[in-house]
């Protein structure tokens, strides 16, 4: 039997444990699986950031978002740039100022690494 648990994206699968024959709860592996992806494209995020960035007068290093953005290789690497920006934020790995950042409009904001 499959369920959503409330409040929650999870669900909750009810499988016979092996050589029991008794029901036991597992959760869906899915969203580690996501959780695992968003942490390797950070990863990714951070070693670009490293290459296309220079030292700012802090000492950390920044980019400006158009570079990451019409860089040829992060256009192959991320399927969504601005959505692991967001995640990267998020955890304290990045900061820059707003919070969401658009093509051209955007393209000066400093993107600067907090965590090399």
């Amino acid at each position: 039997m499959i369920q959503m648990l409330p409040g929650s994206t999870d669900f909750m699968c009810k499988l016979p444990a092996t050589g029991t024959g008794d029901g036991k709860a597992i959760k869906n592996t899915s969203n580690y699986k996501a959780t695992m992806n968003v942490s390797h494209e950070i990863n990714l995020l951070v070693e670009e950031i490293q290459r296309l960035g220079s030292k700012n007068a802090s000492g950390q290093t920044s980019v400006k978002f158009g570079v990451l953005f019409n860089d040829d290789r992060c256009a192959n690497i991320f399927e969504a740039l601005v959505g692991t920006l967001k995640a990267a934020k998020k955890k304290k790995v990045i900061d820059f100022q707003g919070e969401l950042l658009l093509q051209g409009v955007h393209d000066q904001v400093d993107i600067i690494l907090l965590q090399e």
